[in-house]
C-alpha cells in the first residue's frame, strides 16, 4: 500500500502541476511497512487557496495519456483498486470501478443479486452520459481530507491518492460529495476546463463508485444513497 501511495504521489510531482509531499523513503523494519514523506504544515483553507486548488486541478487533468487506467493497481482506502488499461472509458468504468465493488457488496450481503444492474443495462447508461471522455491523470480520492493548504506559502498540496488516468469529472464528483468545496474552486477549475454535458448525472453516476466503496468499508448507512442513484439510473 506504501509503494503505491508513492507511486501516485510521484506520478503527480512529475507533472510539476500541483504540489504533493515529497516521498523519501518506504521500507520494513521487524516486519511493519513504513513511508517517510516531507511534512507539511497546514493551515485552513480560505476563498483564495480554494481558488489555486481548483487551477492546478485542472491543470493536472491536462496531464493525458492514450488509455484510461494505470501502470499498476493500488487502493481507494483499504480496499484493492484495479487499473487495468482499457481503450473504453464506459467499460473501465464498469469494469475496474462499479462491478469489483458490486461484487464485494454481494459477497458481504450489503446488496442483493436482483439489485445490481446488468452490465448491458449499465454500459448502456455509461456510454448515454458519458461522452467525448479523454483519459486526464486523476488523484483518484479527492475529497477534503485529501488535500493540505501549506502554513509557509499557502500552497495546496495532494495527499493520499489513488491514481490513474480516467475522466476528469470523477475527481469533481468526489469534491461534491461530502459538502463540496468552497464555489471559488468550481469557478476556477471550470474556467480552464468547461462543465461537460450531462454534468449533474456524471456527477451522481461517479458517485456511485465512492458511495459503494464508503458501503464496502463502513457498512449500511450507505446502502441507502447507493440504492438511490441506481434506481435512478438502471431502473
Amino acid at each position: 500500500m506504501f509503494e503505491e501511495e508513492q507511486t501516485g504521489l510521484q506520478a503527480i510531482e512529475k507533472t510539476g502541476t500541483i504540489n504533493v509531499p515529497h516521498v523519501i523513503l518506504t521500507d520494513k523494519f521487524e516486519n511493519q511497512s513504513f513511508i517517510v514523506m516531507e511534512y507539511i504544515r497546514s493551515t485552513y483553507p480560505n476563498s483564495k487557496d480554494f481558488e489555486q486548488l481548483g487551477i492546478q486541478l485542472a491543470q493536472l487533468h491536462r496531464t493525458t495519456n492514450e488509455q484510461f487506467g494505470f501502470s499498476s493497481d493500488n487502493f481507494i482506502g483499504r480496499l484493492p483498486q484495479s487499473n487495468r488499461f482499457h481503450a473504453d472509458w464506459s467499460e473501465f468504468y464498469w469494469q475496474e470501478r462499479i462491478l469489483p465493488q458490486f461484487q464485494l457488496c454481494l459477497k458481504v450481503g450489503y446488496l442483493k443479486s436482483d439489485e445490481m444492474p446488468r452490465e448491458e443495462k449499465a454500459l448502456n447508461v455509461f456510454r448515454k452520459y458519458f461522452q467525448n471522455v479523454t483519459p486526464s491523470l486523476l488523484h483518484g480520492d479527492l475529497w477534503n481530507g485529501n488535500f493540505l493548504i501549506g502554513a509557509n506559502g499557502r500552497k495546496p498540496y495532494l495527499i493520499d491518492p489513488a491514481v490513474y488516468y480516467g475522466h476528469n469529472m470523477s475527481d469533481i464528483a468526489m469534491t461534491r460529495l461530502f459538502g463540496g468545496f468552497d464555489r471559488t474552486f468550481y469557478e476556477a477549475y471550470h474556467q480552464i476546463i468547461p462543465r461537460t454535458d450531462f454534468y449533474n448525472e456524471q456527477i451522481e453516476l461517479y458517485q456511485l463508485y465512492y458511495l459503494l466503496v464508503h458501503l464496502n468499508l463502513f457498512g449500511l448507512s450507505y446502502r441507502s444513497s447507493v440504492l438511490n442513484i441506481m434506481n435512478r439510473y438502471f431502473n
